[in-house]
Formats: structure tokens, sequence, C-alpha cells
């Protein structure tokens, strides 16, 4: 059964996000792997969402073992937890990862980091051995559904991502980019992202400073130098903007480095500062200084703009159908193995009376006969079996072969909805604009045809 536990820029506070983000490598996987009933883990962090999506035996685990065991490696209460967190149950899984791969929730609605992040995060999961083959499925399945929507729909189209949209809030404070001296903390995903935004605004000369030493590398880019440690003060100090967005989990521009900068002899007279980082790359008391400005992805998030409806509702439809596609094939998968039951008991029944014959039938023909037969047999039956499992009915499929012939199949624990936890919220922020449109008619999603 798959569970899904989501704190994000909806149902989560900053500095709870900012906590959740700073969590001791491997300790809440290491966590996971150990914990009861858990079968398979994916770990989403990104810069405004903490998810983590389970593949578990039954939804028990949740309360009251599973979120304490989560909280404690986490290190922070449970308390804390649950009033931060959604929980998200079961077929509703599918849709909601769906909508996060396609930049739906994103703060920057249409974003397109998410679904490499979505990638990479599916990617380390298997390289901690945490993957199973249903979470392997359904995070493929969101990167195919999130490239159906990329090529087939206008949501992403612009190009937006919390880095363009930080440096559109930043416009007016930069009088000339050509001229505009850049200092860019960080060398992964994001840093990459904001250096091919400053240089379609016309930046030529960026900096890149990385904590963990890979500047140099970073820096073969066009337009790139490498600043170190020693030089880093005489940078800020001349900078007119700074983007951080590095993975470090500890501050890496606090406020007596920029104090120093600030002091400096012929010092830029602003410095706006765009803090991407999660947890913060820098202080906020930087932001006190004179001649500092920090946007920050709290201040970002407050100023993102509405989504296009037209756009988004188009690729709202195209997840809904998705999903549902997705829960109908894992229904089926209920069933095969009952399916490859009764055609190994029909098959082993028309073998024994091939052999029979055999010795009566030189020719081959009541052989050829019995093998027809038994596939004629046999469609039907997996057919239905395929077409109960869509609608829920899959159990009587296997209680009716184990019934007629005998066959007993191990099955899976029912994926009925369990009973939420008191303090969590349930209801996911996903799609509500679909879910809105099946009960008043007020929208329906579009029919393409060739």
């Amino acid at each position: 059964m798959l569970l899904c536990l989501s704190a994000n820029h909806r149902t989560a506070s900053f500095p709870v996000l900012e906590k959740l983000a700073a969590r001791e490598d491997g300790g809440l996987e290491s966590a996971l792997r150990d914990a009861p009933g858990v079968d398979g883990a994916i770990v989403l962090a990104t810069c405004n969402r903490f998810e983590i999506y389970l593949d578990i035996d039954t939804a028990q685990p949740v309360a009251p073992e599973l979120m304490p065991t989560i909280a404690t490696a986490l290190d922070v209460s449970v308390e804390t937890l649950r009033a931060n967190m959604a929980v998200i149950h079961d077929t509703q899984v599918p849709e909601y990862l769906f909508a996060v791969s396609s930049g739906l929730e994103s703060v920057v609605v249409g974003e397109g980091e998410i679904s490499g992040q979505v990638r990479r995060a599916l990617e380390e999961s298997r390289a901690a051995g945490m993957s199973t083959s249903q979470l392997e499925r359904l995070f493929q399945s969101a990167s195919t559904t999130s490239r159906g929507i990329k090529s087939g729909t206008k949501l992403q189209s612009a190009g937006r991502s919390l880095v363009r949209l930080s440096l559109e809030l930043a416009a007016s404070q930069i009088a000339d980019w050509s001229t505009a001296q850049v200092v860019l903390v960080g060398t992964g995903s994001y840093a990459a992202a904001s250096l091919k935004a400053l240089q379609d605004r016309g930046v030529t000369r960026v900096g890149v400073y990385s904590p963990s030493g890979r500047a140099h590398k970073f820096a073969e880019r066009d337009g790139v130098f490498v600043i170190d440690g020693q030089n880093l003060p005489e940078h800020l100090s001349n900078a007119d903007l700074v983007v951080t967005c590095s993975s470090a989990d500890t501050v890496v521009i606090d406020y007596d480095l920029m104090l120093g900068a600030r002091l400096a002899p012929g010092c830029a007279e602003a410095t706006l500062i765009i803090d991407l980082g999660m947890p913060r790359n820098v202080d906020p008391a930087v932001g006190r200084l004179d001649g500092i400005s920090v946007l920050d992805l709290e201040t970002i998030r407050i100023h993102a703009p509405l989504e296009e409806l037209g756009a988004a509702d188009e690729a709202r439809c195209i997840v809904s159908r998705a999903a549902s596609e997705f829960v109908e094939q894992q229904a089926e998968t209920s069933v095969a193995e009952g399916i490859a039951a009764l055609r190994s008991h029909i098959t082993d029944i028309a073998r024994a009376e091939t052999e029979r014959v055999a010795n009566k039938d030189e020719s081959g023909v009541a052989e050829a006969a019995l093998r027809r037969l038994a596939n004629t047999l046999l469609h039907s039956p997996s057919v239905r079996a395929k077409e109960l499992a869509r609608a829920g009915r899959g159990d009587e499929y296997l209680d009716a072969i184990e019934l007629l012939f005998g066959i007993t199949v191990e099955r899976e624990t029912p994926a009925t909805k369990p009973a939420t936890p008191a303090a969590a919220p349930v209801v996911p922020t996903a799609l509500p604009r679909v879910a809105q449109a099946e009960d008043d008619g007020a929208l329906e999603c579009p029919v393409h045809t060739s």
C-alpha cells in the first residue's frame, strides 16, 4: 500500500521546512529501513517541500509506531510532525505525486526543476536499497506524466521557476544587468539554473563560490570565475547581487562576514541577496545591515504569481487521467498471481491429457487441439479477472478460483482507507480544481482528437 507524508509550502511553516531539510544524512532512511511494516521509502526534499513516499504492508504503523520513528529521525516532536504534515493515502498518492512532479503543486506553478528532483529522489532511493517495484512504477509514471504535460500543454512554456521569479522580483533593484557584479554560492542544479537565468538577463560577470570546494569544475562554464574562501569577503563587498543556493546544512554567509564586507572601502552602494537555500544559506540578521536587502524563500513564495488557469486545468486533467490509469494497472497486478495460478492449473491438466493420448495420436492433432482448448478456456477468465480488479472486485476472482479449483493465492492487505491520526491534516492540497469540477460540472477535461 502507498502512503505519503507531506510537509510543503501549504501545510508547513517555513521554520519547520528548514528544520526538516537540515536532517542528518542517512538517518531517516536508516530508521525507515528498520521500521516494521515498511517495505520501501523514497524521500523527496526540495526547497519548499519535504515528503516521504512509503510502500507499507498496512496503514497501521502510521499511528502510533511510524510517526514517532520519523519524528525521532528528523529531530522534531511528534506534535510538530502531525501539525505540519499532510497524510495522503493509497489511491490518492499517485494523483498527488503526478501533480507534484508536473509543477502543479510548486510555489511557482509550472516550474520545471521539480521533475528532475523527483527523478533524483528515485535514484537516491535505489542507491540506498530502499526502493520497491511499486515505488519504481509510481515514480517512473510520475516522470512520464510530467513529460507529457511539458510537451502537451503550455504550463511550462514560460520556463517559470523559483530562480526566474526571484530575479523578476529583484529587477527593480538592479539598474543594469549587463554591468551587475554577481556572486553565486553553490554548484548544484539550482546554481546551474540560476546561472542560466542570470545570463539570459544579460549578466556577464559571475563569480562562483562553493562551500564544498567544487567551484573549479562549475567554473568551466563561460563567463564564470572561481571565488575561494579567502577572497569571498572582497567579492561580497563589490557585489550588486548575491544568489545563494548551496545544499550546505549550515549558514554560509553570516552576519560577521557580511558586516566586514560592508565596512570595506569602496563597497557597493547596495547589495541584494537572494537566498534560495534550504535550510537558509544566509543568516537572517544580515538583512539588518545598511545597504543590504535579503529575499528568501519565505518572501518569494508570498509573491508567487497565480497559476495560469487554462494551462493548469488542462494539466490537472492529464494528471487525473494518468493517476486513474495507474491505479487500475496496480489493481490488475493484485490478480496477476491468480491468473498465473489458474493458467498453470489448466495447462497441467492439458499436458497430462496430452501425454495420455500421445501414443494413440502420432500426428499431434489431439495435442494441438488440447492446447487450443486450454487457451480458449483461459481467455475469458483472464479478461474478466482484470475487469474485476479495475472495478475493485479482484478478491471475488481470487475467492472464485479458490472455491472452484482449490487454488490458493497469497493476497496483499486490502487497500482500504485507514483511520487518520487525530492531529494530522488529511486532504491533500493537490488537484482542487479537478475535484471541484466533478462536483459542480464547472469544468470538463478537454478531449483531444487526432
